[in-house]
């Protein structure tokens, strides 16, 4: 794709470039050196016509049958399936993630929109007795308005679609501003709804910065719900921008999720899964497995067979054949994981191995950092309290299940976490007693799949759940309906 490509902004069905006429790079985290593209720096202003187009789209797409809205989702993942390998190589240009993971986020974009297209024919009520004859009661979903989506770049395509499709069946229309460093996967798939014929001013897409169009389109009068993913410092400004309206609200933030491995689990499948966990996507997921409970029986062969296996990890550019670990997003990112390490160190955990940037060679022009693991951590040191983003993994010591437990709740965050063992006691204890909104046995802690509901307890999000039938309720209000036909005044919980 040659490099001067301008993308531009989508609003009212038409691509049109910013007010200020203001664009930002989109840059190749693996090499510095290629330009992706042009995207436009939108402002407040780009926003108030994004937002406009939705509410003008939203009477005529609410009252549209789902199943005919759901028909341009159907077609929308036809496509997708059709696009996936440029999207996918498209992807890890502008996030760096192994090509074989962006097929992966593809694919979790095609699998939300097939079955929020199913939900179509699905947006199931309820239908129950009453309390007085000769009266019939029933409880229907309908829109909430027009939505303002804001995702991370981590996951530039799944993500944007766990919230529009589900946003769009229950008759929304929405505004979506993707993060400032992947804005290409999201206009891919905005492009792709636009073709499967999502009607005029329904999708709308405004890139920009955080500050300059994610702030005003939050804080927008007429913008009705809110989703967003990403830090929780974020995420608490949203949460104040949207409080003096009464917006709904959905948080995804943080995760420090941890894995268990008990002294009866099976260490080959234990260490596999705390690799891919810990270093998938280079550790920038919400739910990556920065921590690890080993019980002590097998801490130190856990430890040094991880830190073997963490030190052969191939890293490079996500596009090379037989890379496993891309590198970080950007320079900011880069340095933030520095900083922890260097706090780690402090702290006085054990460096079993990375603990560096990558330099020279193909590693010249990208951020590239080294898979790290810290051994003989303590459970109250910053780096196994903080999210940190990176592909840096704690390896933590614990006498019995219950300390690991108690290792595993205490931490702000409440997102996912997991057990390793061989005994269903010990499995179900550790799902009963774990304060988190996911919980795997015998497999890491990422993997979500689209038709569950996806969220955490405490300071990962404020209670809703995204993908699964638990998004509907979410971008969806319920209407409750009394069709009294006794032809006379009955008074609820009064007459007999």
């Amino acid at each position: 794709m040659d490099h001067q490509v301008a993308y531009k902004n989508f609003i009212a069905g038409e691509w049109v470039e910013s007010a200020s006429g203001q664009t930002f790079q989109n840059i190749n985290p693996a090499d510095s050196n290629d330009r992706i593209g042009e995207f436009q720096r939108s402002d407040a202003r780009d926003v108030a016509k994004a937002v406009a187009a939705a509410r003008e789209a939203y009477p005529a797409w609410r009252l549209m049958p789902p199943p005919k809205r759901a028909e341009v989702l159907f077609q929308t993942a036809n496509l997708l399936i059709e696009r996936k390998e440029d999207f996918a190589r498209d992807m890890t240009r502008e996030m760096g993630k192994p090509v074989e993971e962006a097929r992966g986020d593809v694919q979790e974009a095609i699998d939300m929109t097939f079955y929020m297209a199913g939900e179509g024919r699905r947006l199931f009520g309820q239908t129950t007795t009453s309390e007085l004859p000769s009266k019939f009661c029933m409880s229907v979903r309908s829109p909430v308005g027009v939505c303002a989506l804001v995702t991370p770049w981590n996951f530039p395509m799944a993500i944007p679609a766990w919230k529009l499709m589900p946003a769009l069946i229950c008759g929304n229309t929405v505004v979506i501003k993707p993060a400032e460093d992947t804005p290409l996967s999201a206009y891919n798939l905005v492009a792709t709804l636009e073709e499967a014929g999502a009607p005029r001013g329904v999708v709308n897409c405004v890139s920009g910065l955080g500050p300059e169009a994610g702030a005003p389109l939050v804080c927008h009068p007429d913008v009705r719900a809110v989703s967003f993913t990403g830090s929780v410092e974020v995420g608490r400004e949203v949460a104040k921008a949207c409080a003096p309206s009464f917006k709904h609200l959905c948080l995804e933030m943080g995760g420090k999720n941890i894995i268990i491995v008990m002294d009866d689990a099976n260490l080959e499948l234990a260490l596999e899964g705390a690799l891919w966990g810990g270093f998938g996507t280079t550790g920038q997921r919400c739910t990556a497995s920065s921590r690890i409970a080993i019980h002590k029986n097998v801490y130190e062969n856990f430890a040094q067979r991880f830190t073997d296996r963490a030190r052969s990890l191939k890293v490079g550019n996500g596009l090379e054949p037989g890379v496993q670990v891309g590198p970080l997003i950007s320079e900011a990112q880069l340095k933030t994981v520095e900083q922890y390490v260097q706090i780690g160190r402090q702290e006085g955990a054990k460096l079993l191995c990375g603990g560096h940037r990558l330099t020279g060679g193909e590693h010249a022009r990208g951020w590239f950092y080294a898979p790290t693991v810290f051994g003989d951590c303590a459970p109250g040191m910053r780096i196994c309290q903080e999210e940190i983003f990176g592909p840096v993994v704690s390896l933590i010591p614990c006498d019995s299940l219950e300390q690991a437990i108690e290792i595993g709740n205490g931490i702000v965050y409440g997102l996912s976490s997991a057990i390793y063992t061989q005994n269903i006691n010990q499995a179900f204890k550790a799902m009963q007693e774990m304060e988190t909104g996911i919980f795997y046995v015998n497999a890491p802690t990422i993997g979500a799949e689209t038709h569950l509901p996806f969220g955490g307890t405490k300071q990962t999000g404020n209670g809703h759940r995204e993908a699964g039938t638990a998004a509907l309720d979410f971008f969806s209000e319920w209407k409750s309906i009394y069709i009294d036909y006794s032809d006379r005044l009955q008074r609820a919980q009064i007459d007999s």
